[in-house]
């Protein structure tokens, strides 16, 4: 075989970025294209009285103002799909109430201007805890049944836990609540010899993606709705917009256009509103957000509450853990996180007992939404925590109290579950050797190093793909994936190794819902281990079909034959052989004896595949200011088998300098009514260049039994512990726990001034 798996290479659509000739979703001309902009409400929680458009449609190149009742909506509830602009009630401060559509943007953005919605604002409510409340009042007066659409599977998110909590009376507010328990928690809380109990609160998080959302929708011959979008999953679009106009599957296309960043957050949310415009005027219609826009009215990270109480014997055994997950859905009904943070807030751990209830919380804040990880950060952040605090208070060694609990294969989790093979002890045995470890009691005052592990349970999804000969002798593999991570680079590799070619001998396309195999969408690091896999059989289905030509050629059984650098030839004798060039001229020729090479490989896992990553954070805190500088970073992950090294480290780089973003800068504010604060790169800050430290790349490869080639997803596990670590780093240089993320100077300094004042 060709020795491509394992080896370094750039993107194969590197070339084309950097030189901007790729064409992102917005950047297609159309004939008679018409540009859109949103009316946002300006209210958290308001019944809409009336929307007046004489002055909008008076406005010069403007084509019409459109509201809810002018979109051929056929479903009804108050999922983003199902209800792309208010209809009768707005429920956050943002959310889309009328489209402005024009010839020009800035003929839609003066049109937005002079439009006037008159509101009768309803109380509203936005504290998670208040929100909880049987007095509190609903963020939401209609009704709604949406719970678990199909979009919470997209990142794999968790089914519920039998409800076996004790009654609580709470508001209609609680959408839902889950349950976890074994054995005897007080008991067990009664046997340990330390017990640490805290809370934690974690902020809503912006992705931060460098292009906004944005989609194009048009009508196509037969009635045909067609979209070209910037999403992750445009299978999963095309069901949400099929659904929500009561058209048939086949009268939707949609084209996932190549990505500008994602991280989870672009998935069903601009697509149903230019689709209900171009079905209500019959043109072209194009909406991408401007910034505000999407800081405003997109699907951020929501806000979480953990209440954690953990238990662990003298002798180094965790003994109970109980836990209250608190999750902010702001205006989602659909889905919540609420169910994977609790399984995550257990930690890659045994327990002997564990009660953990999880609520999912209706706000009047935006809609909620995935983002690198989801659930996952907080979780780690608050078990992470509490575990340096009992090794503080046994006199432990952080890493070997981890160690001695680590999960490992069989082990039974809190949903119930056997682990499968999974790198948990190799991660935290290769930041044990580290240097950043071993120097951690030589540090200067003020400084410190931190660690925590973290992972990410894996998602499965059936997949398809296919693989084909073409008449230059190069293959094209054919999948729906949109790339986000250089998956497309990946699937190359997989499809070279396996046809015996070099990886430039391949091509990878993406192609729309009218001609691709069925694929999910991209998220939930399932893509290489999920659609990976039916790459590799479809390839393997093609070079099946390949040897069966070769052998009629050469007249040898194809059992003794193989495919050397793009020359199929016998085993053992290389001078009798035929080029796969030869073999696509003979096959792909007018009168050709033999059919088109083409493969098919299908793929539905049965098992996941966790992906853990330990990190270590050195830190330096200036006590006069509180400012945390990140000093140095080292991260170990488990990817199974890095197919490509340089992306696997690219990967683990990204996520570490978003974990940092959440640690110490990123958190969407919002007034005492619910309207944005940090509504800007001006006013949310992101990690930038020089914030961020080298980052020690450990790559740990523990195979996954069913991943191509061994391969486990690697996006979401890098992310997981980063707070973590930079909190217990922060603690480790100060001897001070902060329990709210982000870890900002204020919030560092007014925690140590209150550590200092004197008794």
């Amino acid at each position: 075989m060709a020795d491509v798996i394992g080896v370094s290479r750039p993107r194969i659509d590197a070339p084309e970025k950097v030189v901007g000739e790729t064409r992102f979703a917005a950047d297609d001309a159309m004939v008679g294209l018409l540009h859109a902009r949103l009316v946002l409400s300006t209210e958290s929680h308001a019944l809409i009285e009336s929307v007046e458009k004489e002055d909008a449609l008076a406005v010069a190149g403007v084509v019409a103002v459109l509201t809810a009742a002018d979109l051929p909506t056929k479903t009804q509830g108050s999922g983003r799909s199902n209800e792309p602009l208010a209809r009768s009630e707005v429920v956050f401060a943002g959310q889309p109430v009328a489209l402005v559509v024009a010839e020009s943007e800035a003929a839609a953005q003066d049109g937005v201007e002079a439009v006037f919605v008159q509101y009768t604002p309803l109380p509203a409510v936005f504290d998670l805890e208040a929100a909880m409340a049987l007095d509190a009042p609903l963020a939401r007066q209609e009704a709604d049944d949406e719970e678990d659409s199909s979009l919470g599977s997209v990142h794999g998110a968790a089914s519920s836990a039998d409800d076996g909590a004790p009654e609580e009376e709470l508001s209609g507010n609680v959408l839902k609540r889950s349950f976890r328990a074994e054995g005897e928690i007080e008991a067990a809380f009664a046997a340990s010899d330390a017990v640490v109990a805290a809370s934690f609160r974690t902020p809503w998080v912006y992705q931060a993606y460098v292009e906004p959302q944005t989609a194009t929708a048009w009508l196509e011959p037969g009635g045909v709705l067609a979209l070209s979008t910037s999403t992750q999953g445009s299978f999963l679009v095309r069901r949400e917009v099929a659904g929500a106009y009561g058209l048939e599957l086949a009268r939707v296309r949609v084209r996932a256009a190549p990505l500008g960043g994602a991280f989870g957050g672009k998935i069903a949310i601009v697509e149903p509103i230019v689709a209900g415009a171009a079905l209500a005027l019959r043109r072209p219609v194009r909406l991408t957000f401007t910034r505000s826009e999407d800081f405003q009215a997109t699907n951020p990270a929501p806000a979480q509450l953990l209440e954690v109480r953990a238990g662990a014997r003298r002798s180094g055994e965790l003994t109970a853990l109980e836990a209250r997950v608190v999750c902010d859905r702001g205006a989602n009904a659909e889905w919540g996180l609420e169910d994977i943070s609790s399984i995550l807030v257990a930690g890659p751990y045994r327990w002997e007992a564990f009660a953990i209830t999880g609520y999912g919380v209706q706000t009047n804040h935006v809609t909620f939404g995935a983002y690198r990880g989801p659930g996952a950060p907080p979780a780690a952040f608050a078990i992470e925590s509490v575990l340096d605090e009992l090794a503080a208070e046994l006199d432990l060694d952080p890493i070997e109290l981890r160690l001695q609990n680590a999960v490992v294969e069989g082990d039974v989790g809190v949903n119930g579950r056997a682990f499968p093979v999974v790198g948990v002890r190799e991660c935290l045995e290769a930041i044990q050797a580290h240097a950043l470890w071993q120097k951690r009691t030589d540090l200067p005052a003020n400084e410190g190093v931190g660690v925590a592990i973290g992972y990410w349970p894996g998602a499965i999804e059936p997949a398809s793909a296919a693989c084909r000969l073409d008449a230059d002798g190069r293959i094209t593999v054919v999948t729906a994936t949109a790339d986000m991570t250089g998956t497309q680079t990946v699937f190359a590799a997989i499809a070279a190794e396996v046809l015996g070619l070099a990886v430039d001998d391949v091509r990878v396309v993406s192609a729309d819902t009218a001609s691709a195999p069925y694929g999910g969408a991209s998220g939930g690091s399932k893509i290489t281990y999920n659609i990976g896999r039916a790459v590799e059989r479809a390839a393997e289905d093609t070079r099946q079909r390949l040897l069966q030509v070769a052998s009629e050629e050469l007249e040898i059984a194809p059992t003794d034959l193989e495919i050397v650098d793009g020359v199929v030839r016998a085993v053992g004798a290389p001078d009798r052989s035929l080029t796969v060039q030869e073999i696509a001229t003979k096959s792909l020729a007018f009168a050709g004896r033999y059919e088109p090479v083409e493969g098919h490989g299908g793929s539905a896992q049965r098992s996941t595949a966790p992906a853990a990553a330990a990190h270590l954070a050195h830190v330096r805190v200036d006590r006069e200011t509180g400012q945390v500088d990140v000093l140095g970073y080292a991260i170990a992950q488990d990817v199974g088998r890095a197919l490509n090294p340089a992306l696997v480290e690219g990967q683990m780089r990204g996520g570490v300098a978003q974990g940092i973003g959440w640690a110490l800068y990123e958190e969407l504010r919002h007034d005492e009514d619910g309207r944005l604060l940090s509504g800007s790169f001006l006013d949310y800050a992101i990690p930038t260049a020089e914030r961020v430290p080298d980052i020690d790349t450990l790559v740990v490869e523990v195979p996954a039994p069913d991943g191509p080639f061994g391969a486990r997803g690697v996006g979401e596990a890098p992310v997981v512990a980063a707070p973590g670590a930079i909190a217990n780093a922060i603690a480790a240089a100060t001897g001070i726990r902060l329990r709210e993320l982000p870890m900002t100077a204020p919030r560092v300094w007014a925690a140590l001034s209150k550590a200092e004042i004197p008794a």
